[in-house]
């Protein structure tokens, strides 16, 4: 460290900070990033499957949860080296366009990383690696299109897409209930579908949980759910056939924008002043009287005055609702949202069959129901829970299961699950490294023994012995010619996925593929890293 002068005479310090950077460069900067792939996936590989572990996660705050998403373990892990942090936004981008299989896709990005180390150690240039992965990559998605199947599902017969959500929720801490939840999944995911256009709007489907109650009694509800009751206890709380007015300005008197002091010296003043506040206060509640409103969902709040004379004039009112959920009351019940008392008319009122306030338990907690909409394109799925913890992982669980229930709308082609696929990839992979006469070959090779990490996991997360299983149905695979065989990690005693309604989507699981091979290829051309010092 230096002190140095301007111009003008200002000391001004120079750090010498060059020689305090580390760097590593060549094979010993690609085995330092390959570790540190290796160690986020083996974090992971213990949370893949129906048998798969939790993970604890303890934020700053002593905020815990509870999870065995990919995708959310890695975002909450506190990651410092930059080639894990690599891997938590391979994780966030599969679940961000797939939302199914973040764990899968780690724990195949480590496997690759791996086996790239081995090849890396004979001596072989990583540029020819990475250009062998990309060869398999794209031997392994197009074998993906050859095994995988169509699967034909209806408005009316939704078995298919139930299967395959359950196939998703069986790695969850909610698999006992699986089948109920996945129902519920496919019959939010076909409400707000578009099958023509294949499209599914996702944000039409709220998730609201609240504490209490077991979770079986998780239910869709074909409206909206606000956790708000209405702002007076004595107001009514059941509406039928309900006219709403949705508004996001103030239901109070206006506040003295200026900042002037107003004196107030006599009773006479006072009364005067209470009673124009009191008139226009009236006015706004004649108005909204005046359009057939039946309800008023307002963003803003309003105090108890104005409160007390919205339950005189009855005109039930739910104050505090927050713009999410507003745009959803709108978009259900047809209505469009005020933002000035001016602009009301009664086109622009929403219309509800039944709003209904119901309480929970024994507590104060109470909720508004807004059913029978005009427009049932808006769902919810209200979940129960036994703690704030169980409740939040059946929501990531239920956002997997919506994601799974779009893609097959989007693309209802399916592989089988169970490590399956991987293997039959596994296989395809390794028998077209032969056709290839360079130094690739390799690279496709340890492309085929690295697909099979994943079979091996789940088996071993099942407690099965993990060579010996893989060996057995790997040879299953080249005797039957049969692509549906995968580990029995449910122990129902037969290996053959359709038989036990195992499935996946296809998309996802060539994203998974492509994904995982983008990153590992990024990584491998990497070969000097120069990280400043700790101070």
């Amino acid at each position: 460290m230096a002190l140095a002068f301007d111009e003008y005479g200002r000391p001004f310090i120079i750090l010498r900070e060059q020689e305090k950077k580390s760097r590593l460069q060549g094979l010993d900067a690609q085995k330092a990033n390959i570790a540190a792939g290796k160690s986020v996936a083996r974090i992971l590989r213990t949370s893949l499957g129906p048998k798969g572990m939790d993970k604890m996660l303890q934020s700053p705050d002593g905020d815990v949860t509870i999870t065995n998403d990919g995708a959310t373990i890695l975002e909450l892990m506190d990651v410092d080296n930059q080639i894990a942090k690599l891997m938590v936004e391979l994780s966030r981008s599969q679940d961000y366009d797939i939302g199914d299989g973040t764990t899968g896709v780690v724990v195949l990005a480590g496997s690759l990383l791996e086996q790239a180390e081995k090849l890396l150690e004979r001596g072989i240039h990583p540029i020819r690696i990475a250009e062998g992965y990309e060869m398999a990559s794209r031997i392994a998605v197009d074998h993906l299109e050859s095994i995988s199947t169509k699967y034909e599902f209806s408005a009316t017969d939704i078995e298919p897409l139930v299967q395959t959500c359950m196939t998703t929720l069986s790695s969850k801490i909610v698999s006992r209930c699986k089948r109920a939840l996945a129902e519920i999944a496919v019959k939010a995911v076909l409400a707000v579908a578009d099958l023509e256009r294949k499209d599914v709007n996702l944000d039409l489907i709220k998730v609201e949980g609240k504490v209490g109650g077991k979770l079986e009694d998780t239910e869709l509800v074909q409206g909206i759910i606000v956790d708000k009751d209405m702002s007076h206890p004595q107001m009514p709380k059941r509406i039928e056939d309900a006219h709403i007015a949705i508004l996001t300005c103030p239901f109070e008197p206006p506040k003295p924008k200026t900042k002037h002091k107003v004196d107030i010296d006599t009773v006479e003043k006072f009364q005067t002043l209470r009673g124009q506040e009191q008139k226009y206060f009236d006015d706004m509640v004649q108005k909204c009287k005046d359009v057939g409103a039946t309800l008023v969902i307002c963003q803003w709040g309003f105090d108890d005055e104005a409160n007390h004379l919205l339950m005189q004039r009855e005109l039930p009112a739910v104050r505090w609702v927050g713009g999410v959920e507003l745009e959803l009351i709108a978009i259900a019940t047809g209505g469009r949202i005020v933002p000035r008392f001016q602009e009301l008319t009664t086109e622009k009122l929403g219309k509800a069959g039944l709003v209904r306030e119901k309480s929970f338990g024994t507590t104060k907690d109470r909720m508004l129901y807004i059913e029978k909409c005009a427009n049932s394109k808006a769902v919810t799925i209200f979940i129960r829970g036994g703690n704030k913890m169980m409740i939040e992982e059946t929501k990531r669980s239920i956002h997997d299961a919506l994601c799974v229930a779009r893609n097959l709308i989007i693309n209802n082609s399916i592989v089988y699950g169970g490590g399956s696929a991987e293997i039959s990839c596994s296989i395809a992979v390794d028998a077209a490294a032969d056709r290839h006469p360079g130094v690739e070959q390799y690279a496709i090779r340890a492309f085929a023994d690295a697909l099979d990490a994943i079979p091996l996991a789940l088996a071993e997360n099942s407690g099965l012995p993990p060579i010996d299983t893989l060996t057995v149905v790997k040879s299953q695979h080249v005797k039957e010619n049969n692509s549906r065989c995968g580990i029995d990690c449910n122990d129902v005693g037969t290996n053959d996925m359709k038989e036990q309604n195992v499935f996946e989507t296809l998309i996802g699981k060539q994203q998974q593929i492509l994904l995982a091979t983008q990153v590992v290829k990024m990584i491998l051309k990497i070969d000097d890293v120069i990280t400043p010092s700790e101070y």
